[in-house]
């Protein structure tokens, strides 16, 4: 099985780019995209005849921001739109998916880059989802996380750790919920296959920053610890282009 996640940094740009193409080409049975910034109605015939899977698509009420979808090849048994919290669902960043007792949850986490009141928000999302989420796992249920995470975890996570220790990102507050996460059942998947492996998943457009390797690991998979035996390996895939983040890949028993 396997599940790919990428920021797009707008679905209708990544279709001018072709970019989706070698998403769809890698046949994954899930394809979960992040800041999609635009609802289906928005694309055009030519646009939508190039999504080759079909979607649960969750758009943000702003016209233009944030907004998940995920495509899938197989129907899920059920599909949540958010998780049940309307000051953060009208901001369209949660797609719940469920296949038997395997449920995916695609999350574009808020930035907190905005200033001190989106870092709030954002502290109280990653609270309230994981609310949610220590009530499922307490039902018996397996989950996926993946997304923008919007917080590099550990030093080894971003190439400037002591120039941005006071940068929203890699806040202690934002990072001690990761830590949180962590504790309440799950395990970050690609760290725990590469504990010291260095690579990134997003990078500033400014100042050539990816060629130079200046970058943070933001987009992650988070599986529940019963889950983690069936990990088989997690792909960032780096070299692909098309948005200022990559894919990356989960590939399950």
């Amino acid at each position: 099985m396997k599940i790919m996640t990428w920021n797009v940094n707008g679905i209708r740009a990544a279709l001018g780019k072709r970019a989706l193409e070698w998403g769809f080409d890698r046949s994954p049975d899930a394809l979960c995209l992040q800041e999609v910034k635009a609802k289906p109605d928005q694309l055009n015939p030519g646009q939508l005849a190039d999504l080759k899977l079909p979607y649960a698509w969750n758009p943000a009420e702003r016209a233009g921001y944030s907004g998940v979808t995920t495509f899938y090849k197989n129907p899920p048994d059920e599909i949540v739109m958010g998780m049940g919290t309307p000051k953060f669902d009208v901001e369209g960043r949660v797609v719940q998916t469920r296949w038997e007792n395997l449920r995916l949850f695609n999350i574009y986490f808020p930035s907190g880059s905005r200033g001190h009141e989106r870092v709030g928000y954002k502290l109280a999302f990653y609270e309230a989802l994981l609310n949610l989420l220590d009530a499922l796992h307490k039902k018996g249920e397996h989950l996926i996380l993946t997304g923008d995470f919007n917080t590099a975890h550990q030093p080894i996570d971003l190439k400037n750790a002591k120039e941005n220790k006071n940068t929203s990102g890699f806040l202690p507050e934002e990072r001690e919920w990761v830590d949180a996460y962590l504790r309440h059942g799950f395990v970050d998947a690609f760290r725990q296959l590469y504990p010291e492996k260095v690579q990134y998943t997003w990078w500033t457009t400014r100042l050539n920053a990816r060629q130079r390797g200046i970058g943070w690991r933001l987009d992650y998979f988070l599986v529940s610890e019963a889950l983690m035996s069936r990990v088989r390996d997690v792909v960032i895939h780096d070299g692909v282009m098309g948005s200022d983040h990559c894919p990356v890949e989960l590939v399950l028993d």
